[in-house]
């Protein structure tokens, strides 16, 4: 992630990787992943994490990882990082396809995954990879996002 101007690439205070096998249990064991990576940053850089960033956070990675497991064969990976301003949630898996979040519909039920992540990060976007693709979520730290008018 390079900044404008003088500034230079983003420094990540912690980052850490998981394989998740798509067992019975892995979508929570990726969010106990995700909070204990938070607070491991917390103790280690003294970083304050607020509760409604850790909430969004345990948040994004579970809706990430359950559309992964569901949409793709083989395994999945999952990357945090941290920076002192926000938190990177990256998942890669097999299937190549990008995936889109359809029109809002509040009679639908389920498929309402990748809205929610849309909703609560700063940034979301998917890259192809030569075997699948990788979608990265960023989530600033601070308590809101302010977006603007509604």
């Amino acid at each position: 992630m390079e900044g404008g101007g003088c500034t230079g690439p983003e420094v990540y205070l912690a980052r850490a990787g998981y394989a998740l096998d798509g067992e019975v249990g892995c979508i929570a064991a990726a969010r106990r992943h995700a909070l204990a990576f938070l607070e491991q940053a917390h103790a280690d850089h003294h970083l304050l994490v607020p509760a409604r960033a850790a909430d969004l956070v345990q948040l994004v990675v579970s809706e990430l990882v359950t559309n992964a497991l569901k949409h793709a064969p083989g395994p999945v990976l999952m990357e945090l990082r941290i920076t002192a301003r926000e938190v990177e949630i990256v998942v890669w898996d097999s299937d190549p396809a990008v995936p889109t979040a359809r029109a809002a519909d509040p009679g639908r039920i389920g498929q309402h995954g990748l809205e929610i992540v849309k909703a609560v990060t700063a940034e979301l976007f998917v890259e192809q990879e030569p075997v699948g693709k990788r979608i990265t979520a960023r989530l600033l730290l601070a308590e809101t996002i302010d977006r603007g008018p509604a």
